[in-house]
């Protein structure tokens, strides 16, 4: 192989029509029609190009995932119990909510007779919003709410979301996030669940125009629309902006589970307002109390107080559930240091017995660091502050404790440092 009869019955050298070489180069060539020919090195560069595009259709194939167990409601809500302290309500709602999402994926066979009466009917998906003070556990519900279900989790914050054409992150840049939680899966991130924080900051209205982003928010809000109905999104690999020239990976999100969650200062108002419970001049002892005992209340929140606040009537429509968690009180606060299993106390009683001491806190004591939370109004978050504050000489001190090695941290101890420090 290699030569070939010229026209005049003569050989004549035959060379690769992609490289150039000749036989003379050690090569064999295949010889072609119309003078096209190609030597054997190039042939094998040509079936590792063809080898590696049908590797890369593999991995970017989505693979058939196992059907999800769907747990029953209450076992959601006895594992979300084991986390998180309080908010019975929400526990409750959110156990419904996630187990009729994921209901829905796993579509098992109706009965005959059902399959021909309710066979096509399409379920809507059921997006959820948490509505609560800072530190109240809305973020910690969903990240426990993907750790039962065992799906892919992101978290995402509404207030770097901007319209395209604004300075800042595409909407679709929440995708991604959610796309490296599942290593790549596409799959596994279509069953997912995303949290998108602080989502009543894209509803503030303002009077200070900015022309690099979108302040009302509205705008994030309509971009938002389709992600959260059920879309084939286009995602940049690497996030940041889209352009023509770039590849992007496509994903559906009609089984994406989004639970949105936000503070919304000022809503109560709104819904005060509307069920006439509005304030006027100096209060009595008696509506004081009332007022008091409200503020650790859950709301009752209605679509038109979501609008009024300056939510979209169509995002609203996005997000059907809807649930209002209650501030924490100073005992809800005491339990949440002892009771769940990844509980402060706990981690640093471990922290402590690595190094062979035991710790103890006394019961005035955590009330103590109870009361601190609950000054500075930032709800569980700020727990952990408060004990980084007075625990770290505590820390520094401990590998050089003598004797029994038993720590007690006392109420005075707790007052002395977070004093010091504040």
């Amino acid at each position: 192989m290699g030569r070939r009869k010229g026209h005049n019955g003569d050989e004549e050298n035959l060379s690769c029509s992609f490289c150039g070489r000749t036989v003379n180069d050690g090569v064999s060539i295949v010889p072609g029609p119309a003078d096209a020919n190609i030597c054997n090195e190039c042939v094998e560069i040509c079936r590792q190009i063809f080898m590696g595009d049908k590797k890369e259709e593999a991995g970017n194939a989505k693979r058939e995932l196992p059907k999800l167990k769907v747990p029953r409601p209450a076992e959601i809500k006895a594992f979300l119990d084991q986390y998180i302290i309080g908010q019975e309500a929400t526990k409750k709602a959110l156990a419904v909510a996630v187990h009729n999402h994921y209901l829905r994926l796993s579509q098992p066979a109706l009965p005959e007779a059902l399959a021909k009466e309710l066979g096509d009917v399409v379920l809507e998906k059921s997006n959820i919003l948490l509505i609560g003070p800072t530190g109240c556990g809305k973020t910690l519900f969903a990240r426990t709410l993907a750790k039962m279900l065992d799906v892919p989790f992101a978290i995402a914050d509404a207030t770097t979301l901007t319209e395209a054409g604004y300075v800042g992150e595409d909407v679709e840049n929440i995708l991604l996030y959610l796309i490296q939680a599942a290593k790549g899966d596409i799959a596994s991130a279509e069953r997912g669940i995303i949290y998108i924080d602080e989502i009543d900051k894209i509803g503030r209205k303002t009077e200070n125009v900015s022309i690099t982003r979108d302040v009302s928010g509205e705008g994030v809000q309509q971009a938002l629309l389709k992600i959260l109905e059920g879309t084939v999104a286009h995602v940049p690999p690497h996030g940041g902006r889209k352009h023509p020239q770039q590849e992007n990976i496509p994903i559906n999100t009609e089984n994406i589970l989004f639970i949105c969650g936000g503070a919304f200062i000022g809503l109560e108002e709104i819904v005060r307002h509307r069920q006439g419970h509005q304030v006027i001049g100096y209060l009595d002892s008696d509506t004081k109390g009332r007022v008091q005992n409200s503020e650790n209340a859950p709301l009752a929140v209605e679509p038109e107080d979501l609008v009024k606040f300056g939510l979209i009537p169509e995002f609203v429509g996005r997000i059907p559930i809807v649930t209002s968690m209650a501030q924490l009180t100073e005992d809800d606060l005491v339990r949440v240091l002892t009771e769940p299993k990844n509980s402060l106390v706990r981690q640093y009683r471990k922290l402590f017995a690595l190094q062979g001491i035991k710790l103890d806190f006394t019961p005035e004591a955590l009330r103590e660091i109870a009361h601190q939370a609950t000054a500075r109004k930032t709800g569980a978050r700020g727990l952990r502050a408060i004990m980084e504050s007075f625990m770290m000489e505590i820390m520094f001190e401990a590998p050089d404790v003598a004797g029994e090695k038993t720590i007690t941290i006392t109420p005075e101890q707790v007052r002395a440092i977070v004093r010091q420090t504040a």
